[in-house]
């Protein structure tokens, strides 16, 4: 079993923000496991731009830049 990073407290907090009255085990789940894919996706795209300027060190520009 892969441990996950994102607790699932912290996606139901983020379902209620967005409206949800009630937020089931299952979309917490689903909501950390995608949210977690893009952030892993994110950050590969962030650490090449921060490879390709010479920079071992990702930047929030990097960031931006990765998720355009």
């Amino acid at each position: 079993m892969v441990k996950k990073i994102i607790p699932l407290a912290a996606m139901e907090r983020i379902m209620k923000k967005a409206g949800a009255k009630r937020v089931s085990e299952d979309a917490k789940e689903t909501l950390r496991d995608v949210l977690e894919e893009f952030g892993i996706e994110v950050s590969e795209a962030a650490i090449k731009f921060a490879f390709h300027t010479g920079r071992k060190t990702v930047k929030a520009e990097d960031i931006k830049l990765a998720t355009r």
